[in-house]
C-alpha cells in the first residue's frame, strides 16, 4: 500500500571516511496500528585501529555484502542499538560465530514477543566496552517505549543515531497518505526529529534525555548518521539542537 524509494545502490559499502562506511539496506515494514509502514534501513560499519570491524544496526545480510565486509577485517562486534533494531542480529551471529553481540536492555523480551530468538552477549550502558573504548563513545537514552544507545566515532567525528531522529525525504515517498503521516509525525526532511508519538513516551524521562542530548552536543560531531532517511553530512550540532528542541 505504502511505497518508498530506497537509497541505491543497496547492500554495498559506501565510504564516509577512511574508517567508516554506510550500507543502505532494503525497505522493511514497521507495524503501526495494524498497518505496515515502509522504512528504508541503514547500517554503519567502523574499522577500529586494530582492524576489528564494528557493525551498528545490521541490515539483512547477503553473500555480496559479507564478501565486502570480510575484505575490511574480522567482524568482532554486532550492535543492536535499540529496542526496535535487532531483527537481523541472529543471521549475522550465525555468519560470524566468533563475533560478540551487544544490545540495550529489553531487546530479548521485545524480540521474543515478536517471535525472534536473540542472544545478547552484553548489555549496552553509558560505559564503552573495552573492545572499542577510546575510539567510540556512547550514551544510553531510555524511555517507556524506546531505549537507544547513541554512539560517537571519534576519528571521523560522526554521531550515530537510530530512531531518535528520523528524516524522510518527501520525493522518495510515493504514497500521499504516507507522506501526510510523515509530516504529521514531524519526521520529514529537512526537519527530521523523533516521531511525535515517540516523544510522548519520553515525558517522564526528560531530565535524563536532556543530559544525553547535552553529551551528544559536547562531543561536537561533524555529521549524524541516521538509520531512516537522509542523514546529515554537516552542521551536526545545529541539527541536534533543532531536532531536540522539544526536550
Amino acid at each position: 500500500m505504502f511505497k518508498i524509494e530506497t537509497y541505491q545502490p543497496l547492500n554495498v559499502l559506501k565510504p564516509i571516511d577512511d574508517t567508516i562506511w554506510l550500507v543502505d539496506g532494503p525497505v522493511i515494514g514497521f507495524r503501526y496500528m495494524g498497518v505496515s509502514l515502509p522504512f528504508p534501513t541503514r547500517m554503519t560499519v567502523i574499522r577500529q585501529n586494530n582492524g576489528d570491524i564494528w557493525l551498528h544496526s545490521p541490515v539483512k545480510i547477503s553473500p555480496e555484502l559479507k564478501t565486502q565486509i570480510d575484505a575490511l577485517g574480522p567482524v568482532r562486534y554486532l550492535i543492536a542499538p535499540n529496542t526496535i533494531h535487532y531483527a537481523s542480529i541472529p543471521e549475522w551471529m550465525q555468519a560470524y560465530p566468533a563475533a560478540e553481540s551487544f544490545g540495550v536492555a529489553g531487546i530479548a523480551k521485545r524480540a521474543k514477543d515478536n517471535g525472534i530468538n536473540i542472544r545478547l552477549d552484553h548489555i549496552l550502558d553509558d560505559v564503552a566496552d573495552p573492545g572499542w573504548a577510546g575510539e567510540i563513545d556512547q550514551v544510553v537514552v531510555s524511555g517507556s517505549y524506546l531505549t537507544e544507545a547513541v554512539f560517537f566515532h571519534r576519528a571521523s567525528r560522526t554521531l550515530i543515531l537510530t530512531d531518535l531522529i528520523e528524516n524522510f525525504e518527501a520525493h522518495k515517498i510515493k504514497s500521499p497518505i504516507w507522506r501526510f503521516l510523515v509530516r504529521l509525525f514531524g519526521t520529514m526532511d529537512p526537519h527530521g526529529a523523533a516521531p511525535r508519538d515517540m516523544r510522548a513516551t519520553f515525558m517522564g524521562y526528560k531530565p535524563a534525555l536532556r543530559r544525553a542530548v547535552d553529551q551528544m552536543i559536547a562531543w561536537q560531531p561533524e555529521r549524524i548518521i541516521l538509520a531512516h532517511g537522509r542523514w546529515y553530512e554537516n552542521n551536526a550540532v545545529a541539527e541536534l539542537k533543532r531536532a531536540f528542541s522539544w526536550v
